[in-house]
């Protein structure tokens, strides 16, 4: 385990040029933001959308934001729109419900295929602002260009009951992990949604890499069974997990677990 860092860009191991898809619970969102920022303050021009849904509020933390049309010209205005802002939020417009409708695979992958959006960020999960989520069959929605899975989790789930009120899929998370309803979730449990083909890294192209995220671990007082997490998802037989980051994105801790 390395020393902390501030730099969430550095702890996820991220390069000058990635398409990164968030997946899983506990934090997606935040994630998200926070890191957009950090590398519009480097001066990155940076894209940030969703492939399935997100509440408008939401989108409104970027700077500049972008109806995306998939049968308009969009390339000239949002190159624009970068080059003013440094950040741009992209999505198909509000819903009723609240939420604004995301856009499709192929127009993350047009986006990160110009010369002139150094990163992509996709929100492509959905948990219901639950800790842990086990993804349906046609969960989550990962572009193909995606060079960077990040599967979150909420450690506030370490030790709680096999709820609803903590899981989201419940039924599906019973199955891949075993685990009853009203059962402990221990860190070998919790391990199992990362390494299982079926679990959160579900439709990962096979170039990507893969990152686990942990947060929220500036709610632990101890912190014993969250490194215990961490090294179960490193040590999983057959786990393709490149690396994990416990971290803190309220207070912007990380720590780096290499596998």
């Amino acid at each position: 385990m390395e020393k902390p860092t501030g730099n969430l860009m550095a702890a996820l191991g991220l390069g000058p040029r990635e398409h990164v898809a968030l997946v899983g619970g506990g934090g997606k969102s935040t994630l998200l933001f926070t890191l957009a920022e950090e590398l519009r303050r480097e001066g990155r021009k940076v894209v940030t959308t969703t492939t399935t849904k997100m509440w408008v509020e939401e989108g409104k933390q970027a700077p500049g934001a972008m109806v995306f049309s998939s049968a308009g010209e969009w390339e000239g205005p949002l190159k624009g729109a970068l080059e003013k802002y440094g950040h741009v939020f992209v999505s198909r417009g509000p819903l009723s419900s609240g939420k604004t409708a995301g856009i499709a695979t192929s127009a993350a992958d047009a986006i990160f295929r110009t010369s002139w959006a150094d990163h992509v960020l996709v929100e492509a999960d959905g948990a219901a602002r639950r800790p842990v989520k086990a993804p349906a069959p046609h969960e989550p929605v990962i572009p193909d260009s995606t060079t960077v899975v990040i599967a979150v989790m909420g450690l506030d789930a370490l030790g709680a009951p096999c709820t609803e009120e903590h899981v989201f899929r419940i039924e599906r998370f019973e199955k891949i992990t075993g685990l009853n309803q009203g059962g402990k979730m221990t860190p070998e449990v919790l391990a199992r949604i990362f390494a299982d083909p079926k679990g959160l890294f579900q439709g990962s192209p096979d170039s990507c890499r893969r990152v686990a995220f942990l947060n929220k671990l500036d709610l632990l007082d101890d912190r014993t069974a969250a490194h215990d997490l961490a090294r179960c998802i490193t040590e999983f037989p057959g786990t393709l997990v490149n690396r994990v980051v416990l971290g803190s994105l309220h207070k912007k801790e990380y720590l780096i677990s290499g596998a």
